[in-house]
């Protein structure tokens, strides 16, 4: 026997790509999750181009999601995310992706496990990642999600069909806090690097928020020549564990390295022109605000959806380094344009104060998704070989 196969769906989720399995096509033992989902995206690649699986080389293009029913109430299904590392066998369910939240409706109605009448849909996704919650609203078309339509999203070419994801009481998924440390804005103490002013906010995903000028760029940097910047990846990997242990999140800085999804780290500067990856010009007059993200060491090449969500949250807290970076006198309720390297993101934020602490009370933006092939992913037997026995026949052999 070669390989096993293994029933899956490839899917376009914002601007990322993703296997997304039933949990009833894996085994019930979650510790055999990790060597199933290395070997059907292709890690670890010394190459860091993941040639022998589904990944794409790249951290917004090498996730997995796992769908099943709902363990709450107040959610429809249940959804996880697993983060598989390009270079290093690893997987990282730390934190949630946006992105791929907003193709998880549609799975789910287009798979059966949630019936919806009518030309709209709401499907309510329960993140397990963070615990969350998350309102999905999309068009239906002949009783599946619409694809075709006007809504056209940063770093993706043409448009498609709107999905609207609602993050409901976003604040504290990865810490339990909104406000880790109970400050909007704290000084880190970074071995080797010095002191950094810093923004540990944690709504939808923990991240760590600087000021560019801090960093000594003017917040503009693209991808590329941020990834050439190694002493800057560097500093920011190391600003990163520091935010981590400070935020909770990792015990120690050793503990902090093995959780590689969170916290975020980014940076962020006011409304001012720049150019995006394709060539178009962005006029300072267009957005409210700059931001910058690595993740899984990796410069974005757009914005992490749930980064962005917490960065617009971020904005609504007085005395954050991002509400101080944010145009000011602009609506209070109105959606954050946010510029980032592949175009300007709108995302909405309603944050107020309740007995002197913040508190999110939502965030939402739009996203398109597709479908792109339906199937079996397969995996090399030598790679997994445990797995036939373990999971009772459960995984097929091809």
């Amino acid at each position: 026997m070669s390989q096993l196969k293994i029933p899956a769906v490839f899917m376009r989720g914002g601007t990322s790509n993703a296997v997304v399995f039933h949990a009833r096509d894996l085994p019930a033992d979650r510790a055999l999750w990790d060597e199933i989902f290395l070997a059907a995206i292709g890690s670890p690649d010394p190459y860091g181009r993941q040639l022998d699986g589904m990944g794409g080389g790249i951290s917004s293009l090498s996730k997995v999601c796992v769908i099943g029913p709902s363990t709450r109430p107040d959610a429809d299904i249940d959804y996880t995310f697993a983060q598989v590392l390009v270079k290093d066998a690893k997987v990282d369910y730390s934190g949630n992706c946006g992105n791929m939240s907003s193709a998880m409706g549609p799975f789910a109605v287009d798979e059966g496990l949630v019936k919806a009448p009518g030309s709209e849909a709401l499907v309510r996704i329960h993140n397990t990642n963070t615990n969350k919650v998350i309102h999905s609203r999309f068009a239906l078309d002949d009783g599946r999600a619409a694809v075709d339509g006007d809504l056209a999203i940063p770093g993706v070419s043409g448009t498609g069909a709107p999905v609207r994801l609602e993050f409901r009481e976003p604040g504290g998924a990865s810490t339990g806090k909104l406000l880790p440390t109970g400050n909007a804005a704290d000084t880190l103490d970074v071995p080797g690097y010095g002191k950094f002013r810093a923004s540990l906010v944690d709504a939808a995903n923990a991240c760590c928020f600087l000021a560019a000028q801090d960093l000594g760029l003017t917040g503009t940097e693209m991808p590329d020549a941020l990834d050439r910047h190694t002493a800057l990846l560097a500093k920011l990997a190391a600003i990163r564990l520091a935010a981590s242990v400070a935020m909770g999140i990792g015990a120690t800085v050793e503990e902090a390295a093995e959780k590689t999804t969170v916290p975020f780290v980014g940076f962020v500067s006011g409304p001012q022109r720049a150019s995006t990856l394709s060539g178009e010009a962005i006029d300072a007059a267009q957005v409210d605000l700059t931001g910058r993200m690595i993740s899984n060491g990796q410069p974005h090449r757009a914005l992490p959806l749930t980064a962005s969500l917490c960065m617009a949250v971020a904005a609504r807290v007085e005395g954050s380094i991002v509400n101080e970076a944010l145009r000011k006198g602009g609506d209070a309720e109105g959606d954050i344009r946010i510029a980032m390297p592949s175009g300007v993101l709108n995302v909405a934020a309603t944050v107020r104060r309740r007995g002197g602490e913040w508190h999110a009370e939502q965030g939402a933006f739009y996203r398109t998704q597709r479908r792109m092939f339906e199937g079996y992913v397969y995996l090399r037997a030598s790679r997994v070989p445990q797995l036939l026995a373990a999971t009772g026949g459960k995984l097929r052999a091809a």
